[in-house]
């Protein structure tokens, strides 16, 4: 397995302790220069952040689109997480996107657009200037 161009802007894999992943699995990567790195045993919670976006990603993105090839996928997450980071709301962060800035006061008048993402998948709304 040859992992090209990707390969140099790894570092670390993060995995489980599933019985799929081989020594043969963990070979490719450490041939490449990056580190294993397994989560501990009967730890559930290690990874749930990872866990939690890739449950997120699903539900809200590669679930509803059909993909057709690698080139679309990379167009498809990328636009996601673009969506993801810069204008979807998150409890967490009082109904604010991560990248906005927690001092920013959102207009409340005016007429609001929506902006389809995602080819209808997702919508962004903001408001009219």
């Amino acid at each position: 397995m040859d992992l090209g161009r990707q390969a140099t802007s790894l570092r670390f894999l993060i995995r489980d302790r599933d019985a799929e992943f081989t020594a043969a699995f963990d070979k490719i990567f450490t041939s490449q220069g990056i580190t294993v790195m397994k989560t501990p045993p009967r730890r559930p919670r290690a990874n749930c952040y990872a866990e939690r976006w890739i449950r997120t990603v699903r539900a809200e993105c590669t679930d509803r689109l059909l993909i057709y090839d690698e080139r679309h996928l990379r167009s498809v997450l990328n636009e996601y997480v673009e969506h993801y980071n810069a204008h979807r709301p998150h409890q967490s962060r009082r109904q604010r996107p991560p990248d906005q800035d927690e001092d920013v006061v959102v207009p409340l008048e005016g007429r609001v657009q929506r902006r389809r993402v995602l080819s209808g998948a997702a919508n962004e709304y903001h408001r009219a200037v």
